[in-house]
């Protein structure tokens, strides 16, 4: 009687998994052919569009992360294929958000959303004049910190999601709202080391609003800005030298090699005297191993914080040992501030590189730009 049995068992196996093959190509034969919105400079972003809805993976939420999410942006009434996973549904467009980052807000001005931000945490970090004048008149409400949100406050404002960034995964203010059910979505613009690849993430917020034609228009007017100013700065006869950072606690911090600002100044034609080392984010160094290197440089962009040069004879003088200290070229971007202290360059930056790197190339090349007002950095005084 075993064989028999066997047999039977096997003709069931294969009923069995025959259906349930047949089943799953059923279900992906439900999922239309998608659209791939064109994504050329962000690693850490990819939008597909479906017609009535549209799926947003953001592949690297923050820096080593062991995972991606896939967030389902749905219009009401969407036909959803059955067996489709995500990490969070939104309903889109999105009538009422909260964002976390200075970076997020330029984005929703663009796309002229700026009045379905009702709150955001820190609103001094804020320098937009138009979202400004929304938190004075009490449309934008204040939610502490993004390390410690005020979730009663936030639960309170009822939003469709809360567009969050994380350096390492975890925030248990995020997994409160989360279990409230009020959708987290991680955005990662600022993992991001290319400028235009920054500037990129606006097509994700298009992506929430229905408005990735317009998300799409503007960053193909930065990327052709940028690429002509690019190209430009390449006609400039000489690459003059540049240092960059500050010191704190008596390390030097400045760009590393692959990093942003570093990019910026390859694209601005000059000699990033630490370009070669290695890494993304930042470098520390001794202050005699920039000195050996760097103390003939022609220029000093982005000495910290600093705006004037007593500031910085008075906070170290050793500051004064470089040339370009003595010959005042020294440039910074943290003079530009809003009327509550927010640091322009912080907010706007991301999203206009191309505005950053005519700054530098008016610096660094002011033959190639005689005319040209500098947007963040300016002279130190």
């Amino acid at each position: 009687m075993k064989p028999l049995f066997h047999i039977l068992l096997l003709f069931l196996f294969g009923i069995f998994f025959g259906c349930k093959s047949e089943e799953g190509r059923k279900e992906m034969a439900k999922l239309p052919d998608g659209k791939e919105i064109p994504i050329k400079y962000a690693s850490g972003l990819s939008i597909t569009d479906y017609g009535n809805f549209r799926i947003i993976t953001v592949k690297d939420p923050w820096p080593n992360a062991d995972r991606s999410f896939k967030y389902l942006l749905a219009e009401e009434n969407a036909e959803i294929p059955e067996g489709l996973k995500f990490d969070q549904k939104i309903k889109v467009p999105v009538q009422k958000i909260v964002v976390t980052s200075t970076t997020h807000i330029p984005s929703l001005e663009i796309l002229n959303k700026e009045e379905t931000l009702v709150g955001f945490p820190g609103l001094d970090y804020i320098s937009s004049e138009a979202t400004r004048k929304l938190i004075a008149e009490g449309k934008i409400k204040e939610l502490g910190k993004n390390e410690a949100l005020n979730t009663e406050s936030l639960l309170s404002l009822q939003p469709d999601l809360i567009v969050a960034f994380s350096i390492d995964g975890s925030n248990k203010s995020l997994n409160t709202v989360e279990k409230s059910g009020i959708p987290v979505v991680f955005n990662s613009d600022w993992t991001e080391n290319s400028p235009l690849g920054k500037a990129e993430w606006i097509k994700f917020f298009g992506a929430l609003y229905g408005k990735i034609d317009s998300a799409n228009s503007f960053f193909e007017q930065i990327e052709k800005e940028y690429n002509q100013a690019k190209e430009l700065a390449k006609s400039a006869e000489e690459s003059p030298s540049v240092v960059a950072g500050a010191m704190y606690k008596d390390q030097w911090y400045l760009p590393a090699g692959n990093s942003w600002q570093a990019i910026f100044l390859e694209d601005a034609n000059s000699e990033y005297l630490f370009a070669d080392s290695e890494g993304t984010g930042s470098l520390s160094l001794s202050f005699e191993a920039v000195l050996s290197q760097a103390a003939s440089a022609d220029f000093w962009i982005g000495p910290a914080q600093f705006q004037s040069y007593e500031e910085m004879r008075s906070a170290s003088p050793h500051y004064t040992r470089f040339s370009a200290f003595q010959e005042k070229q020294v440039y910074t971007f943290s003079s530009e501030k809003g009327e509550t202290g927010g640091v322009i360059f912080y907010e706007l930056a991301p999203i206009r590189p191309d505005l950053v790197l005519k700054d530098l190339i008016s610096i660094l090349h002011p033959s190639l730009l005689p005319e040209y007002q500098t947007t963040f950095y300016k002279p130190l005084q």
